[in-house]
């Protein structure tokens, strides 16, 4: 996802643990990264603790193509700077980590740079991740080592295009902008705020998505959480602000969120919110979940400018339906000529004409609806491009929204067609002051609006060449100048 500068990584799943005999160990110092750790561990507790790092890190999503092994890789991130295929973290010896150290394993899960040398680019969000504990990157090690089945194909290898395929251009990146210290709790702060800090900041790694970069990729820091374009869709604000971020949702309705990604009267995760969800952090523990809540109480509050209601806010129930009946004959062409009755034919039937969503809200109301109120139309754009896929355990159904693109199975739909749909739904249900227009609709389709470094890709290399011709130039003047002189 992407997703942002690029969409951040990984996910897990839980995977069959070996059996071990018991070995008791001395007691483990209770921190912030293991709060209900045993006094004793075995090793079968250490591979429970591994597996729920991985989960809680996030690393199954971006390391398992759709379709294939666990953790062998290939799944393609599109980022702004080109597409970044995720390696093979399995512990095979040809295809994976099997030769890492646990001390290659720690550099480049917290300095992005693999065992042989060569960087990993920030999509791998090392920068988050800088901030785990040796106990818990000990026991990240254990697990993939001792418990995730080794794949031995290699990943797709990636390919971007110059200068961003220079890897070593990383090592200035990361002095810049790599802070590479250990999560230290703060005094100040109550055990579990200090717990959910370092679930939020650390494993994760929302800041990843949610915190705008600048002209370099890198999270800008008196930004923090205050949302982010990724891709085609946007990260929204989740500090504490009344308004702009998540200030006015209850603890109960931010674990709910966090949970299962619905909450009634106030927005659904879709895009890499979904993923994150599905696959990560619905397994967390309740307590661990209302730790991260208790955290975001504590984020400085930053209030985008000239905002004066809250997303949700926005919107109420209403229907042209009655108006709509008998205005095209059965024998019409074209009759599909506006935003109404694109929206009749395509989205009341799940959504109702009214715009009140179905019984239970399996297919979600649209006003009182972050998607629908938010600043930008970017959810609402990709939602109906792309779809929305959500799945919960233990839920009778999932969460499904067809897409609608070029490769809908339903009716691919034009950024015309869209846009119109897009503008109905904002002025009768949303945001009122918002709209799109067909062009930010096939923006939205390439990927979305591309960073200032994206856009000067295709000149670096030519103003590149034209650098090494003035210096060329240059030396062979002086050079000259001097043979006159003497």
């Amino acid at each position: 996802m992407m997703r942002r500068l690029l969409l951040s990584l990984a996910l897990a799943a839980g995977l069959p643990l070996a059996a071990h005999a018991v070995a008791a160990v001395p007691p483990v110092t209770l921190t912030p990264d293991r709060p209900a750790a045993p006094a004793a561990a075995t090793p079968d507790a250490r591979l429970e603790r591994g597996r729920y790092l991985a989960i809680a890190a996030d690393c199954m999503a971006c390391h398992t193509a759709a379709g294939g092994k666990p953790y062998a890789g290939g799944y393609a991130i599109d980022s702004p700077l080109g597409t970044i295929y995720a390696t093979n973290i399995t512990p095979s010896q040809k295809g994976g980590i099997g030769h890492y150290t646990e001390a290659d394993f720690a550099r480049a899960l917290r300095e992005g740079v693999r065992a042989d040398g060569s960087h990993l680019y920030p999509a791998m969000p090392y920068t988050s991740y800088a901030q785990l504990t040796d106990a818990d990157v000990g026991d990240l090690y254990y697990y993939f080592m001792q418990a995730v089945k080794p794949v031995d194909e290699p990943a797709r290898q990636t390919a971007l295009p110059f200068p961003f395929n220079v890897r070593l251009s990383m090592l200035g990146w990361n002095t810049l902008f790599l802070d590479n210290n250990r999560y230290v709790p703060d005094p100040t702060k109550s055990a579990q705020i200090n717990r959910g800090a370092y679930l939020a900041e650390g494993l994760a790694h929302c800041s990843a998505c949610h915190t705008p970069r600048n002209a370099l990729m890198a999270e800008i820091g008196s930004q923090t959480l205050a949302g982010a374009s990724l891709g085609s869709w946007h990260a929204p604000n989740i500090t504490s602000d009344q308004v702009s971020g998540i200030g006015a949702w209850t603890d109960a309705e931010l674990a709910a969120y966090l949970k299962t990604g619905h909450v009634e009267g106030k927005g659904q995760a879709a895009g890499g919110m979904a993923e994150a969800i599905q696959n990560s952090l619905q397994f967390l523990r309740d307590d661990d979940v209302a730790a991260i809540v208790a955290w975001l109480r504590t984020v400085p509050p930053v209030r985008a400018p000239g905002q004066t209601k809250a997303a949700f806010s926005h919107g109420s129930a209403a229907s042209e339906e009655a108006v709509l009946r008998g205005m095209a004959s059965s024998t019409e062409h074209q009759s599909l000529n506006s935003g109404a009755v694109l929206f009749s034919g395509y989205c009341a039937s799940c959504h109702s004409a009214s715009g009140a969503g179905s019984t239970g809200q399996a297919y979600p109301a649209l006003f009182h609806n972050t998607a629908t109120g938010g600043a930008t139309p970017a959810n609402l754009v990709s939602a109906i491009l792309f779809g929305v896929e959500r799945k919960i355990d233990g839920e009778e159904h999932e969460a499904f929204m067809p897409r609608f693109d070029q490769r809908s199975y339903v009716q691919p739909l034009t950024d015309e067609q869209i846009a119109s749909i897009a503008n109905y739904v904002l002025k009768q249900y949303g945001n009122p002051d918002v709209s799109v227009t067909p062009a930010y609709v096939a923006q939205a389709r390439s990927g979305g609006d591309k960073p200032v470094l994206a856009r000067m890709q295709p000149f670096i290399l030519p103003a590149g060449a034209v650098g090494v011709l003035l210096l060329i130039a240059l030396f062979v003047g002086l050079r000259r100048r001097r043979q006159r002189k003497a």
